[in-house]
């Protein structure tokens, strides 16, 4: 599984170590092409013997990034989400939502960034509910150890992404990335189950 590559200035359960870990893997995948240090990465990391599927897709993408050359899966990058006037994806969440882009969650998004004090980066021309600026929002909510994340999850992340996902594992042109959207569903999976556990626990405790 994805092994630390960041530094925490907060104490933080191991669990949510990993959540967090997990959740600035699937960004950086997802906001670029990997380069070769970032393939790396994925690859250092021993197979796991499990039959749960988290763990067979995480093999899975570790394989595909071992076998496939790093130019391949560049290529396939910019094919999927970018192409000559659009790429196969298009990752955004007022996409999935409304069908079109710069819609009503993106306004929704914002004004809980801005609650958060959390700003777009002045270099960063993206719209923030691209999947990778929310996925690196939960980590950031993750390490600072603010409940809103549960809040956010729910309704900027697991409402939409497993059709992109789904979308993503039938695109056209993905190898890679095909191991990239079910490793990232798998995981979407579990935040699921622990969101409802979280829930759970805070109704019982009122």
């Amino acid at each position: 599984m994805p092994g630390d590559c960041s530094t925490h200035h907060h104490p933080i359960a191991e669990e949510d170590r990993w959540r967090l870990i997990t959740y600035r893997l699937l960004a950086r995948l997802l906001a670029s092409a990997p380069d070769a240090l970032l393939l790396e990465h994925i690859t250092i990391n021993k197979d796991c013997q499990s039959n749960s599927e988290i763990i067979m897709s995480w093999n899975q993408l570790a394989g595909s990034a071992r076998q496939r050359p790093l130019l391949h899966i560049q290529q396939e990058y910019q094919t999927v989400f970018i192409g000559l006037t659009s790429g196969e994806i298009v990752p955004y969440a007022s996409r999935y939502l409304t069908g079109h882009l710069m819609e009503k969650p993106l306004a929704v998004l914002r004004q809980d960034l801005q609650r958060l004090g959390i700003h777009r980066q002045d270099d960063v021309n993206e719209p923030e509910d691209h999947i990778s600026a929310l996925l690196e929002t939960m980590s950031l909510l993750i390490e600072s150890g603010d409940d809103f994340q549960w809040i956010f999850l729910e309704k900027h992340l697991l409402c939409w992404t497993n059709q992109l996902f789904n979308d993503l594992l039938a695109a056209d042109s993905a190898r890679f990335y095909r191991h990239v959207a079910a490793f990232g569903q798998a995981f979407m999976s579990l935040e699921t189950t622990q969101l409802s556990m979280h829930t759970n626990q805070t109704n019982h405790a009122l």
